[in-house]
C-alpha cells in the first residue's frame, strides 16, 4: 500500500520527535546536512547557488526526493545582499573564493580593537554604525565620517538641520546601498516559504525554524575581535570581555526570537559552536567565558518551546558532563569528532545525539565501509532510541552514490525491533 504524503510527513515527524524527547522510534531518524552537496548533485557550481535561488532550491527539492530524509534544512545564500554591501567577512563563490568552493570566514577582520571595549560598552548602536559597519562592509566606510548619533539629534527638533549631513554624496551612496540590500534581501523570504511548503505537501518535515543562533563568545571571536583577539581578552582584559557579552546578549536573542517561525512539531534552532572545544580553551575558561551563555542561550529557547539544536564542532569529550545539567529530552547535541560511544555513555540520558559519519567515508570510501561505520553508530549510540543519523559535517564534496548508500542502509538497517 501506497503511503500518502501526509502519511509519511506524520511518521517522520514522529520519528524525529521520538528521538529527540529520547523514545525510541520506529527507527534511526536520517538528517543529512546537505551544505553545497546539493549544487553538486543538481548539477550547479556554488556560485550559481549563491546567486540563482530557483535553481538553488529546484537542485535541493531534487536531493531531498532522492534521499528520502527525516527532516531537511535549506538555507538561501544571499550573494546579491553581500555584493550590495561589499562584505568583508566572508569570501564567497565568485566573490574571492573559486566558483565550486564554499565560502570562508576572514579571519583577521577586526570590527573592534583592543582597546575599544569602553567605547562599544558606552553606546553600543553608535559604535555599530559609525565603527564596526565601515569595517565590515565596503560601502559603509563613509559611515565613520558621521558624527555621534546621540549628538547629532541632542537638539531635538532643533537639531533637525543637523540631518543635512546624510545629504553628503559619501554618506548618500552608503544608505542607497543598505537599501539595495534591502531589496534583494527581501527576495529570499518568499522564496523560502514556497519552498517549504512545496516539501511540506511532498511530505517532508522543516527542522529549523529560525535563525542560527551563537553564544555571546563566538559572537565576540567571530564578529568582533576576530578568534586571536578573544582568546588574548581572555588574558588581558578578562573582566571587560564578560561585560560586552552580558551587554550584547538580551538585544542579540530579542533580535534572533522575533525571526523565529515555529514549524510543526520540529522548531529547533541551530547552534553552532565554534570556539568551545577542547583545543581552544581551558576547562576553567570554559566554565568562565562560553559555558554561563551556551547554558543560558539553550535555557532560554527550551523556555520559548523551542529545541536548541548545538553543533559541536571540534572534539567536546573533556565537556560533555555539563551538559548533563540540561533539561532531559529538549536538546540535540550534534558532534563533530567527539567519540559517539563517550557522549552516548555520559549524555545520552539527557540529550538526543546526532553525527558523526566522517565526510571522508562519504568522498572517498567504499560501500562496505560507509555500511560497516553506519551499523557501528546504529548499534552502540543509537541503542534504545535518543540517536539520529547526520554527518559531521557539511556535505558539500560527498560522492552522491556513498550517500545514497548511507541512506537507504540507515533506513533499511536503522529498524528498532
Amino acid at each position: 500500500m501506497n503511503k500518502t504524503p501526509d502519511h509519511l510527513y506524520g511518521e517522520r515527524l514522529k520519528r524525529v520527535e521520538d528521538a529527540i524527547r529520547l523514545k525510541v522510534p520506529d527507527r534511526v531518524p536520517f538528517f543529512p546536512h546537505l551544505g553545497f552537496f546539493a549544487a553538486r548533485f543538481g548539477g550547479l557550481t556554488s556560485e550559481e547557488a549563491f546567486y540563482h535561488a530557483d535553481k538553488w532550491l529546484a537542485a535541493n527539492q531534487k536531493l531531498i526526493m532522492a534521499l528520502e530524509p527525516d527532516m531537511y534544512s535549506v538555507a538561501a545564500f544571499p550573494g546579491p545582499v553581500f555584493e550590495a554591501l561589499d562584505c568583508k567577512q566572508i569570501r564567497w563563490p565568485g566573490h574571492g573564493g573559486p566558483a565550486n568552493s564554499s565560502y570562508q570566514y576572514v579571519e583577521g577582520v577586526i570590527g573592534m580593537e583592543a582597546d575599544e571595549y569602553d567605547a562599544f560598552l558606552a553606546d553600543p548602536s553608535d559604535f555599530l554604525i559609525r565603527t564596526y559597519l565601515p569595517r565590515a562592509f565596503g560601502t559603509l566606510e563613509p559611515l565613520q565620517k558621521l558624527p555621534s548619533l546621540q549628538a547629532l539629534f541632542i537638539g531635538g527638533y532643533k537639531g533637525a538641520t543637523s540631518s543635512a549631513v546624510f545629504a553628503e554624496p559619501e554618506i548618500a551612496n552608503a544608505l542607497k546601498s543598505i537599501y539595495r540590500a534591502g531589496i534583494e534581501a527581501r527576495k529570499s523570504p518568499a522564496k523560502m516559504a514556497s519552498f517549504n511548503k512545496r516539501m511540506r505537501k511532498l511530505g517532508f518535515p522543516k527542522i529549523f525554524a529560525g535563525p542560527n543562533m551563537n553564544v555571546p563568545f563566538d559572537i565576540v571571536a567571530d564578529l568582533l575581535r576576530g578568534m586571536r583577539g578573544a582568546m588574548l581578552d581572555m588574558y588581558r582584559k578578562p573582566d571587560k570581555l564578560l561585560e560586552l557579552m552580558e551587554r550584547i546578549y538580551p538585544s542579540y536573542l530579542s533580535y534572533a526570537l522575533a525571526r523565529v517561525k515555529k514549524n510543526d512539531g520540529i522548531s529547533a534552532i541551530y547552534i553552532p559552536l565554534h570556539f568551545g572545544a577542547d583545543g581552544f580553551m581551558s576547562v576553567k575558561q570554559f566554565e568562565t567565558f562560553y559555558w554561563p551563555g551556551l547554558k543560558r542561550l539553550i535555557l532560554d529557547l527550551i523556555a520559548e518551546g523551542l529545541t536548541p539544536f548545538p553543533f559541536l564542532e571540534g572534539d567536546f569529550t573533556s565537556r560533555l558532563h555539563y551538559f548533563t545539567d540540561l533539561p532531559k529530552g529538549k536538546v540535540v547535541l550534534s558532534f563533530d569528532s567527539t567519540d559517539l560511544v563517550k557522549a552516548k555513555e555520559i549524555v545520552g540520558r539527557t540529550a538526543c545525539i546526532a553525527g558523526n559519519m566522517p565526510l571522508s567515508l562519504l568522498q572517498s570510501g567504499t560501500p562496505d565501509q560507509v555500511k560497516a561505520y553506519s551499523k557501528k553508530l546504529i548499534d552502540i549510540v543509537g541503542k534504545g532510541g535518543g540517536f539520529i543519523m547526520s554527518p559531521r559535517v557539511g556535505m558539500d564534496d560527498a560522492n552522491p552514490e556513498l550517500v545514497k548508500v548511507w541512506a537507504d542502509f540507515t533506513r533499511e538497517y536503522g529498524i528498532y525491533r
